[in-house]
């Protein structure tokens, strides 16, 4: 696959390096308004940063487009190993007064280079479906579609009570994933249990896991109807300094209106045990999730995001062809 690029020799000089701690104020200046177009969005860059940078090591990596060796920054990237083979890329960001000097293909180049050092073959991220400038650079550069997804949002509820019965069953719940048409649609992809907002492949060793630290939650009548698994409940402060408790389930897969009944209704009870305000399930894009969803009344994002894929295998994707 040929992979576009573009460098101005009349330009500044520009060279792609890992990130450093004196970076930070040149990065948080131009990310701080990356969303003000769009209401009630905002760019998670200015408080992520500085952590990204401390945090760098042998299974992450934080680039930056370095201008005039040190004069400013002119974009970042980060690469993620998730396990073995997978990696993730993130917070792709452009600095708006170097637009046009082909910086995406470099700096995701340098992340497809380093995340193969490590032994990756994939690469994936995530790009709301709003964000079309987003979505045409993650295809300019040797991204593919890989699977869409929503967010189901029931509420706490600590008096819930589940029609069906609810057990922690990982086998029943590894059958109940690997035959179902939930997979089939997210390409075995579930939120990763370790980093934030990205996903990997789930395995059955994941709801292994999940089992012993009371996170898995099987709906079972008759067979397994439906499952899901929290992998993670976090706080979040919004602009007025109030501090939100957030519940993530990784992914909610179901086989009937009634199943995703009960196991909203499992959700509902397991985040109020977290002390959670706000819950986000993970559930395949299209009119039978959602509008399962819809008709148990559960709340459901106003749009879908898509999660892709580079093939590091493929020369071109690297920039070797």
């Amino acid at each position: 696959m040929a992979v576009s690029d573009h460098e101005d020799a009349s330009g500044p000089e520009i060279e792609i390096r890992q990130a450093r701690p004196e970076d930070t104020e040149a990065v948080v200046a131009f990310t701080r308004e990356t969303w003000s177009d769009r209401e009630g969005a905002s760019d998670y860059m200015p408080e992520t940063f500085p952590r990204w940078v401390e945090t760098d090591g042998p299974t992450q990596r934080t680039f930056v487009a370095d201008v005039d060796d040190g004069a400013d920054v002119a974009g970042v990237l980060q690469g993620v190993l998730l396990s073995e083979t997978e990696a993730w890329a993130q917070g792709m960001r452009v600095n708006p007064d170097y637009r046009g000097e082909g910086l995406s293909p470099r700096l995701s180049r340098a992340v497809f280079r380093w995340a193969r050092e490590q032994g990756a073959t994939v690469v994936r991220n995530m790009v709301f479906s709003w964000n079309v400038a987003g979505l045409g650079q993650s295809r300019s550069v040797g991204f593919e579609p890989a699977t869409e997804f929503r967010w189901a949002m029931p509420e706490p509820d600590a008096d819930a009570e589940p029609a069906l019965q609810v057990t922690a069953d990982p086998a029943a719940a590894w059958s109940f994933w690997s035959d179902g048409a939930a997979r089939d649609h997210l390409g075995g992809l579930a939120l990763d249990f370790e980093e934030s907002w990205s996903m990997s492949e789930l395995r059955r060793e994941d709801l292994r896991r999940a089992a012993d630290d009371d996170r898995l939650l099987v709906v079972q009548s008759e067979g397994t109807r439906a499952f899901t698994v929290r992998s993670e409940v976090s706080d979040r402060d919004d602009e007025d300094g109030e501090t939100t408790t957030q519940a993530v389930y990784a992914v909610g897969a179901w086989d009937s209106t009634a199943a995703a009944d009960a196991l909203f209704d499992a959700v509902a009870r397991d985040a109020a045990g977290e002390g959670a305000d706000v819950v986000r399930v993970l559930i395949p894009e299209g009119v039978r999730w959602v509008s399962d969803a819809a008709a148990v009344r559960c709340g459901v994002s106003d749009e879908p995001d898509f999660a892709m894929r580079a093939d590091l295998t493929d020369p071109a994707v690297l920039g070797e062809d």
